[in-house]
C-alpha cells in the first residue's frame, strides 16, 4: 500500500465521520422542531381558554362599571340644576331674597327671646 493509498483511506473515513455528525445533528434538530410544534400546540391550546375568561371577566366588569358612569352623570346633571337653581335664587334678588332674609332675621329674634325667658327664669 503506498502513501496516496494511505491518504485515500484517511480522506474516505473523514468524510464518513463528518456524515454521521451531519446526519445526527440533522435528526436531533428534526426532534427539535418536533418538540416545538407540541409545545406550541399546547401553548395554543391552553392560550384559547384562558382568553375567553379574560374577555368574560371585561365583560363582567364593564357592567358595573357602565352603572356607575350613568350615577355619576346623573349627579352630574342634579349638582348642575341645584348650581344654576341658587345662582338664579341668588341673581334674582327681589322677594324670594327678601323672604329668606326675613326669616332669617325672624328665626334670630325668636333665638333672642328665648334666650332672655331663661336668664329671667
Amino acid at each position: 500500500m503506498s502513501a496516496g493509498g494511505i491518504a485515500l483511506i484517511i480522506c474516505a473515513v473523514s468524510l464518513f465521520a463528518i456524515a454521521v455528525a451531519v446526519a445526527y445533528a440533522v435528526i436531533r434538530f428534526g426532534r427539535l422542531i418536533d418538540e416545538a410544534k407540541v409545545s406550541l400546540k399546547s401553548l395554543t391550546d391552553e392560550t384559547v381558554p384562558l382568553l375567553d375568561g379574560v374577555t368574560q371577566t371585561v365583560t363582567l366588569v364593564n357592567g358595573p362599571l357602565e352603572s356607575f358612569n350613568k350615577i355619576t352623570k346623573n349627579v352630574e346633571n342634579i349638582s348642575t340644576k341645584a348650581s344654576e337653581a341658587t345662582s338664579s335664587f341668588v341673581d334674582k334678588g327681589g322677594p324670594a331674597l327678601k323672604i329668606a332674609g326675613a326669616l332669617m332675621s325672624a328665626a334670630g329674634a325668636s333665638k333672642k327671646r328665648k334666650a332672655k325667658k331663661t336668664k329671667a327664669e
